[in-house]
């Protein structure tokens, strides 16, 4: 089997990774998802939000009430990638630039929808609540199989 090699990463390049992040969670924010839309008149006030949190990837869009996107980002295209974009940090990110960009909308209360079983659920509708949208609602909508398939028959030796 062999030796399993541990890859250490340096504090300058951990803290150059931080940074990077970073400054794609303030790009995020900055694009606000406002291309070929033109400007909105007024604050929309009220809207959606619908998390998509998978064993890969955490996704979040915000809706407005008819189910039109008005902002959208994921954890890869933050910057996250391979593993990283499933965890609960990545997910935090993902809700931070979505907050962003509601908040030049002009969003302020949201009724959030999750679906999936990924490690980013929690952290994504916390992360939405802190960072100053007021939530109305928070429905779980993963869906759920009812017995599902049939099973396969037992094997004989």
């Amino acid at each position: 089997m062999g030796k399993k090699r541990i890859i250490k990463k340096t504090t300058e390049e951990l803290v150059a990774e931080r940074e990077a992040v970073d400054s794609a969670v303030r790009q995020a924010g900055e694009s606000a998802g406002l291309a070929g839309q033109g400007k909105r008149r007024g604050a929309i006030g009220r809207a959606q939000a619908h998390i998509l949190a998978t064993w890969n990837n955490t996704i979040i869009s915000i809706t407005d009430l008819r189910g039109n996107v008005l902002a959208q980002t994921s954890a890869g295209s933050i910057g996250f990638s391979g593993a990283k974009k499933a965890t609960p940090f990545a997910a935090s990110r993902v809700a931070e630039a979505v907050a962003e960009k509601a908040k030049r909308l002009g969003i302020s209360r949201v009724s959030v929808t999750v679906r999936g079983i990924g490690s980013g659920r929690e952290s994504a509708v916390r992360s939405l609540a802190s960072h100053g949208l007021d939530l109305l609602s928070i429905r779980d909508r993963t869906p759920i199989p009812h017995n599902g398939p049939r099973p396969p028959k037992p094997r004989r030796v």
